[in-house]
């Protein structure tokens, strides 16, 4: 069986070198020419032996995912649409600023969590990404930026799984995938610039800080049990006080030392002084700077039935959760006209995906480089 190399990780990739009768220092060559390199045919990997390549060719490949549109943002950030097989897509961002580039990576093809304010749930669930389909978003992403900025260096330095998907439901596929991300010999990023979001599955969130505790962003989004669980369902299994101990328990792990809460303003639910004075009684029964808000202004769409909150209502509600002392920021809107906001993935991805695929099947064009990738999508060449 071939076996796609973006599925594993360096440990992994060291046992595949092995079976082959490679030393490890071999794996750590060809894990620098995939992913610090964007390389994929393994007759470009010059400082391999021609054995080894040889070798490869037959039981081995690098295989991207398919980039079937592009979308940039009059605010400079950039949607992709990739092509996951069975009638499925899933949505990567970038979101460019002047002191960090910023992907949003997905983790499944749709989500099953079916928050009431996000699109993406509305979608319904496909299935799991495999780990190769969650790095590819950054193989992509950061060799295409390369190219089409013409930099040598790294342009991703944060990564944010936020995309399509509940995280820690791929829990499997999810952690080696953050491993390629954190190691050196891969993309180097720091464990404070790799973040999961999650909607509060506590047994995982008690795996992660076991296994790989990256930065840890909840999506909180109420204040109290009855109406969280109108928002978000996974509260009628894992009620706040549950998330909120393991939150704690997640900082002694933690390369931060505080969780970041999520929380979406939707118009007259849960926007109200009154909600921000039960989020300072809850966050206030647990001594010391522990956590901050990330209040997100709601992106509506038909089929919610919810109404973004007014801006002077957000900025009082901010006001209340910083004078008591909890650091409380305002997210600012990016990519709106691209639908790359925050909830906004793949809200219509189906009915794009099916024409899209159509067309690129009718061409019968298949990626098989970087240069055919950035030829692929819309409106871009190498």
């Amino acid at each position: 069986m071939t076996v796609n190399l973006l599925d594993l990780d360096l440990e992994g990739l060291t046992v595949f070198c092995e079976r082959l009768g490679e030393k490890r220092f071999r794996a750590v060559q060809l894990f620098r020419w995939i992913h610090q390199k964007g390389a994929r045919q393994f007759d470009d990997m010059t400082d391999l032996a021609k054995s080894l390549r040889e070798k490869l060719k037959t039981c081995a490949k690098v295989e991207p995912l398919a980039a079937v549109s592009q979308h940039i943002s009059s605010d400079g950030t950039i949607k992709w649409l990739f092509d996951v097989g069975g009638g499925n897509a899933i949505e990567t961002v970038f979101i460019p600023e002047e002191d960090r580039g910023t992907l949003c990576i997905s983790s499944q093809a749709g989500c099953a969590v079916g928050c009431r304010f996000c699109s993406t749930g509305h979608q319904g669930f496909s299935r799991n990404l495999t780990t190769g389909e969650i790095v590819a978003q950054l193989w992509f992403a950061e060799h295409f930026l390369r190219q089409r900025l013409q930099r040598d260096e790294r342009v991703i330095s944060n990564v944010v799984m936020m995309g399509m998907g509940e995280p820690l439901q791929n829990y499997g596929e999810l952690v080696p995938a953050l491993r390629v991300m954190l190691d050196d010999h891969g993309y180097g990023l720091s464990r404070r610039r790799v973040t999961v979001s999650t909607s509060g599955i506590v047994p995982m969130i008690d795996r992660l800080a076991q296994d790989c505790p990256v930065a840890l962003a909840v999506s909180l989004h109420a204040p109290n049990d009855a109406l969280r669980d109108t928002l978000v369902p996974l509260n009628l299994k894992y009620p706040l006080a549950q998330l909120v101990a393991a939150c704690h328990r997640y900082l002694a792990f933690a390369p931060r030392d505080f969780i970041t809460f999520e929380y979406c303003m939707l118009e007259g639910v849960n926007d109200t002084d009154a909600c921000a004075r039960q989020l300072v009684e809850r966050i206030k029964a647990h001594p010391g700077a522990w956590c901050k808000f990330n209040l997100i202004p709601f992106n509506p769409f038909p089929a919610s039935g919810l109404l973004r909150s007014k801006p002077e209502r957000v900025q009082a509600f901010a006001s209340i959760l910083n004078d008591a002392g909890i650091t409380t920021t305002i997210r600012k809107t990016r990519g709106d006209d691209i639908d790359a906001a925050c909830g906004q993935l793949a809200g219509d991805v189906k009915d794009r995906t099916r024409v899209m695929l159509r067309m690129e099947r009718n061409r019968t064009l298949r990626p098989h480089s970087l240069q055919d990738l950035t030829k692929t999508v819309t409106g871009v060449s190498a």
